[in-house]
């Protein structure tokens, strides 16, 4: 690792931990954040290696009681608790995304469809990983759970990837 993958690696660990926390509370206890959004951006920055760094950065920060998630929570209740597994979600979203990206900038032109097909791939393992931890703390059946944590998320997530692949070959010709 050089100081250029250090100071990237710190750069987007920051932008997931200021992105995280601005979240739109709904009537179940799952909140609707960036944080999906700015991992993606880790992947697609960094790939999937230091973009999986970032979000490991991310989650210390919060465990160790900097006010990093969803709602300016934190502590290692937060990454043990009923969202937990949304939270560990994070690390094979930002390395399935992370990894297609690097495929897709292989591409001439720039495969969207590479990009856009690992997304959907990191944020099913995301939901999975998630629901089945939820389901698991919580008691709830897969039909509530699936209700309560995947359903309503849908359309964000569907225009979070949208934006993400916008701005992928943009973020690879800064970064270069």
């Amino acid at each position: 690792m050089n100081v250029r993958n250090m100071t990237e690696t710190a750069l987007m660990a920051a932008v997931i931990a200021v992105l995280s926390p601005l979240a739109v509370p709904l009537a179940g206890q799952v909140p609707i954040s960036l944080a999906t959004l700015a991992v993606m951006l880790a992947g697609i920055v960094l790939k999937e290696k230091y973009g999986t760094l970032a979000v490991v950065i991310y989650i210390v920060l919060g465990m160790i009681g900097m006010p990093v998630f969803a709602g300016w929570s934190s502590g290692a209740s937060v990454v043990f608790g009923m969202t937990g597994g949304y939270i560990i979600g994070y690390l094979p979203l930002a390395w399935i995304t992370g990894r297609a990206a690097a495929a897709a900038a292989k591409c001439t032109p720039y495969s969207y469809t590479k990009l856009i097909t690992g997304a959907l791939l990191g944020t099913l393992v995301l939901y999975v990983l998630g629901t089945v931890w939820f389901m698991a703390y919580t008691g709830m059946g897969p039909a509530a759970s699936l209700s309560a944590c995947v359903l309503p998320f849908l359309p964000g997530d569907a225009l979070k990837i949208a934006a993400a692949a916008l701005l992928a070959p943009r973020l690879e010709k800064i970064r270069k």
